[in-house]
């Protein structure tokens, strides 16, 4: 038993079992032991082809280099605010906002009016990130509360997947919250709360009668961060890129997950070894923008933004005059990024933006 595992045991065994989403947050993010507090250095860490997950700046240059473009695009048509807020959550090893960046180097005006914020817990990852971004001399943040006020274009990829949710399940015509116990003969194990949870409140009406057994999943943590961005974004001017895995629409299912060395494993097993993640409910997150007064855009697929973004186009001129080799792994990258059977349908993208805002990739604003 790790030594996470072991303070996890001697609080259940004390105070009795607690939230799917407590779990989660000490085994991705306890302070000694968590999953993102790890080693994320060289061909040891958990990022990247060698480690557990690899993400879509990693797989190909397109995908942060066609960010970065609409980033720009929404600065023009926000009328250039200076300084304006440049935000990433999560920004993993620097790759996708070091491609963004890029793209706009020509752009003096852009690159003197960003003032670049990164939202990241790990020390191993900061370090990486500030060699990629040093020329932009990127401010840290543990969480967005420490974020300035003011204009804002933000930027999430594979972040809100790893917040904490909460798990409920209908059971004897109410909803009981699953709640992780602990005992000396199962170890870790998933148990009901003993009572209805009043988190049923937050289970959408128009789902209708669930079936014994059904699973609701719900990430507060989710709903606080779409709120704060709309906030940000309707009081300050903005837009925020919202990418992940994840539902359109609010629906039953349970898809919590453990993923170690790109292989699926136990939820439950040596918490904080493996990358624990959810599906994003991007339904609520649409409708937590709106009842906060910005404007919601999407969820439109990967796939469907990157190609309204150009990235056909845009892999073409890159491929023009390079090796064989060369031009067929940006062909490879291309199609994982959007191909419905790869990336391109299981990844959502969302945008929060000002209200009446027209964004790229999503079409006139609701």
């Amino acid at each position: 038993m790790t030594d996470l595992a072991a303070r996890l045991a001697r609080r259940i065994a004390a105070g009795g079992p607690i939230t799917v989403a407590d779990y989660m947050a000490a085994a991705l993010g306890d302070p000694t032991d968590g999953y993102y507090r790890r080693n994320f250095q060289g061909n040891d860490g958990p990022l990247g082809a060698g480690g557990d997950f690899i993400t879509a700046p990693e797989i190909s240059q397109l995908f942060g280099e066609l960010i970065g473009a609409w980033l720009i695009d929404c600065w023009d048509r926000l009328d250039r605010p200076n300084p304006v807020n440049l935000v990433e959550l999560g920004p993993g090893r620097g790759v996708l906002m070091a491609d963004a960046l890029r793209i706009g180097r020509r752009r003096t005006d852009w690159i003197e009016a960003i003032h670049l914020h990164l939202v990241e817990i790990n020390p191993d990852l900061r370090r990486q990130q500030a060699q990629k971004l040093e020329a932009y001399r990127p401010a840290w943040h543990e969480t967005l509360a420490t974020l300035p006020e003011g204009p804002i274009l933000l930027v999430a990829n594979e972040f809100l997947d790893a917040l904490p949710i909460r798990q409920l399940v209908r059971h004897h015509g109410g909803w009981r919250e699953r709640l992780v116990g602990w005992s000396r003969d199962t170890g870790f194990c998933f148990v009901l709360s003993g009572s209805p949870s009043p988190l049923s409140l937050l289970v959408p009406s128009h789902l209708g009668q669930a079936a014994e057994g059904k699973v609701f999943e719900i990430s507060t943590a989710a709903i606080s961060i779409a709120a704060d961005i709309a906030r940000r974004v309707v009081q300050g001017k903005g837009a925020a890129l919202l990418v992940d895995y994840g539902r359109g629409e609010a629906q039953f299912g349970e898809s919590l997950q453990a993923v170690r060395n790109h292989r699926m494993v136990d939820v439950l097993q040596s918490p904080g070894l493996a990358d624990l993640s959810a599906h994003v409910d991007f339904g609520t997150l649409r409708q937590v923008a709106l009842e906060n007064g910005a404007a919601a855009l999407g969820p439109v697929t990967q796939g469907s933004l990157l190609t309204e973004l150009g990235i056909t186009l845009r892999a073409e001129r890159l491929k023009a005059g390079q090796p064989k080799d060369r031009a067929d792994a940006l062909d490879a990258g291309m199609a994982r990024l959007i191909e419905p059977g790869q990336m391109g349908n299981l990844f959502k993208a969302m945008a929060i933006a000002t209200p009446a805002l027209e964004v790229a990739g999503f079409g006139n604003p609701v």
